[in-house]
């Protein structure tokens, strides 16, 4: 039961690990591989705790949570992950700062919210693939960008083609185009390689707006639709769900999206509206009749995304592809 859970504390670096557990008030420091893991494990029983009970709660730090998540699973020992923003604005103000500091803060945090805290479900290794790869093709895309605005700049300047300068820079986009195209072809290898994956990718694709990054960053996020139940939920996590903005008599301030969402989706998501309002008959006719009535176009452009987000969730609910009908939008 979620009231007799032992909370242990986790801040989780590259090279270690930081321990603390709320009820003994004990700490320990360990290395994040598999020595460490089993240490972790002798430090609970020296405890006398039951390592059924033992609830671990940690910060999301991307690659440095995998081995760690992987050996609590095969544990069969539950773990929260959340997001490091919500642990710092429930403690209120805080001073000072480090590894064991942090670890006391996390389980201070996993008490707090024991109640109400959710077994974390290990993600699929496909998933994690699929995630590493794609980080890895935005890692590619974003130096390639930063590159060729280099480019254009020397270019700008009249350096010569044959230069150095830029002889080797055009050399290393060469082989920056060619790495980021054989990753495409492995994130599609992947995905067709996998039944579920696959079937939801094709439906995602027949939305006019989503586009292979848009599709596949969102299988990734919702973990192929089994992270989030509906489509509001999705939109509160990509910052394009309105909340209302009002407080007593004096504030009366427009409903507004919230910044605390995930940017990237946020974007992908603007990009497919621009997409989907140039691309797609209904959604222009309603972009624009908006905008005429004298609606913001920004207001405009995230119902269009909130309209994406809500194709995406209906298509894989009915496993049917999106069929468009041209009629007027209410």
């Amino acid at each position: 039961m979620k009231q007799n859970r032992n909370i242990i504390g986790a801040d989780i670096a590259k090279l270690s690990i930081e321990l603390y557990c709320y009820k003994t008030k004990r700490s320990i420091t360990i290395t994040n591989n598999t020595k460490g893991y089993n240490q972790f494990v002798k430090w609970i029983k020296e405890q006398k705790l039951s390592l059924k009970n033992v609830f671990v709660v940690m910060e999301y730090t991307g690659l440095y949570n995998y081995c760690f998540e992987d050996f609590l699973f095969k544990k069969e020992i539950s773990y929260h992950i959340t997001n490091a923003l919500h642990i710092k604005m429930s403690l209120g103000v805080i001073r000072g700062k480090s590894d064991k500091l942090d670890a006391i803060r996390i389980a201070q945090f996993g008490f707090d919210k024991k109640l109400v805290l959710e077994n974390s479900k290990t993600t699929s290794k496909t998933i994690k693939r699929l995630q590493m790869l794609q980080s890895t093709r935005d890692r590619l895309v974003k130096q390639r960008t930063g590159l060729k605005n280099a480019v254009k700049e020397y270019e700008h300047i009249q350096i010569p083609q044959k230069d150095i300068i830029l002889k080797g820079q055009y050399r290393v986009i060469t082989v920056m185009n060619q790495q980021i195209k054989k990753i495409e072809q492995e994130i599609e290898k992947l995905i067709t390689s996998t039944e579920s994956l696959a079937t939801n990718y094709k439906l995602l694709m027949s939305i006019k707006g989503v586009g292979p990054v848009l599709a596949t960053e969102t299988i990734i996020k919702t973990r192929n639709f089994t992270k989030f139940t509906d489509s509001r939920k999705f939109a509160c996590f990509c910052g394009t769900a309105p909340f209302e903005h009002t407080s007593g008599t004096s504030v009366r301030g427009k409903t507004r999206v919230s910044k605390l969402a995930d940017k990237n989706m946020n974007k992908l998501l603007t990009t497919a509206s621009f997409t989907a309002i140039q691309y797609n008959p209904e959604m222009k006719k309603y972009y624009e009749r908006r905008v005429t009535s004298g609606k913001s176009k920004m207001s405009t452009i995230n119902i269009v995304r909130n309209k994406i987000i809500g194709r995406m969730f209906a298509v894989v609910k009915r496993q049917t592809p999106y069929v468009e009908i041209y009629q007027n939008v209410a």
